[in-house]
């Protein structure tokens, strides 16, 4: 676990913590590692989960299918993010979600009872954990509302706007790289793969933007 030191040191959850209070709090909150094959699931609906996820290596995808079997993308989760806080926190809650790992990947779980529990021997780092688990889960509150907005609008032009400009503004340029391949993007916007790709297309020869891949530039002058 000593190799993920620099990534914990980087993460929301962990914001705040020196080395040496994380090392104890490894221990202290039962920390346990476990390996994930692609296409294995981490958690499932319908189960109940005591322990808070991180990613540490790879990528995991939260996604729902329906009972016709169509598939929807949730959210990306990315190496160093949380997952699974809410049902944890929840507790006789069943997940309602499927967390399937696209690649490889490797997860930290850590007791949920133990994080918002003050243990006896006053451990300084616990306010600050507690405090920071809240920011995230607020902050992936403010996430869901903006992939709402995205889903919000009626077109697939539109929603492909909304998300495309939304990430270049995270990415503070125009020139960015998405997460999704063309299917997990159609995926997590609920729209048809082929009518997303024409609709693409279209605002390229328009000079709305330009693609290659998973790497999109948006024009000011379109």
């Amino acid at each position: 676990m000593k190799k993920y030191l620099d990534l914990f040191m980087h993460t929301d959850l962990f914001r705040g913590i020196t080395e040496s209070e994380l090392t104890a709090m490894l221990n202290c909150l039962s920390a346990e590692q476990r390996i994930y094959q692609k296409g294995e699931a981490v958690f499932r609906r319908g189960e109940h989960i005591a322990s808070v996820a991180m990613l540490l290596k790879g990528c995991i995808h939260i996604q729902k299918e329906d009972f016709w079997g169509n598939l929807s993308i949730l959210s990306v989760i990315s190496e160093g993010d949380v997952f699974g806080e809410v049902y944890a926190c929840l507790g006789n809650e069943e997940i309602i979600n499927n967390a399937v790992a696209v690649r490889q990947s490797e997860v930290l779980f850590l007791d949920i009872n133990r994080i918002i529990t003050m243990c006896p021997s006053g451990c300084q780092f616990h306010g600050r954990l507690i405090r920071n688990l809240l920011s995230v889960i607020a902050t992936k509150n403010k996430i869901l509302t903006q992939k709402l907005e995205h889903m919000s609008r009626r077109t697939t032009r539109e929603k492909l706007l909304s998300y495309l400009s939304e990430q270049s503004l995270r990415a503070g340029t125009p020139s960015f790289e998405i997460p999704l391949n063309r299917q997990q993007l159609a995926d997590y916007l609920a729209v048809d793969r082929s009518a997303m790709s024409n609709e693409l297309c279209k605002m390229r020869d328009e000079g709305i933007l330009m693609f290659e891949k998973n790497r999109f530039i948006l024009s000011r002058h379109c």
